[in-house]
């Protein structure tokens, strides 16, 4: 369980931060990036539930999610040792990414198919899973310029792959069910 009591520790002063480890590290660091934008993906999905609050489905996903974000953060916080059990770090499974396809696919069975690309926009709701989506997708630009340095899980790049797909989807979704979706109009404005 996580205790915490001070929230400044006047660690970080000199542009270090610690690792779950404890191992420590530049705020720079690729880890860190990779973490931090996952930790920005989940402040806009915050953002966009404060528009999805009437939409119990969606809505309940979204939440779910949020705390999953925080797994993945703990994940990549976590540099996997030599040896690592099962049960010695925590770790985005499976399943999870499983949750995030069903979402996906049961979401995405409710909206016509596309014939163009959408814009961000429509609702408020979809602006903000918008945003939302392109902060995840560079989560994991950052969590797979990890991945050629260290070991990161495989796991967790599916989960973020995903994620960004759910994004848009629910994006749409929030876009009365994509009736409401901006669509592209490939050189409308010349």
């Amino acid at each position: 369980m996580v205790r915490l009591t001070r929230i400044y520790t006047r660690t970080g002063d000199a542009g270090m931060t610690g690792l779950a480890t404890g191992e420590r590290v530049s705020k720079a660091d690729r880890r860190v990036e990779a973490y931090g934008a996952v930790d920005e993906t989940n402040a806009f999905i915050g953002l966009a539930r404060l528009s999805t609050a009437a939409d119990p489905r969606l809505d309940a996903i979204l939440a779910r999610i949020q705390n999953e974000l925080f797994d993945l953060g703990a994940d990549l916080a976590t540099p996997k040792s030599e040896g690592e059990g099962a049960a010695q770090a925590l770790r985005i499974v499976p399943s999870q990414v499983r949750r995030l396809e069903q979402d996906l696919d049961a979401l995405n069975g409710e909206l016509s198919p596309l014939d163009s690309f959408v814009l961000p926009g429509g609702s408020a709701a979809a602006a903000a899973l918008h945003a939302a989506r392109t902060v995840c997708r560079r989560a994991e630009r950052d969590t797979v310029a990890l991945s050629a340095t260290s070991t990161v899980s495989r796991d967790a790049l599916r989960y973020l792959n995903r994620l960004s797909d759910l994004l848009f989807v629910a994006a749409r979704y929030a876009n009365d069910r994509g009736r409401a979706d901006v669509l592209w109009r490939p050189g409308a404005t010349r």
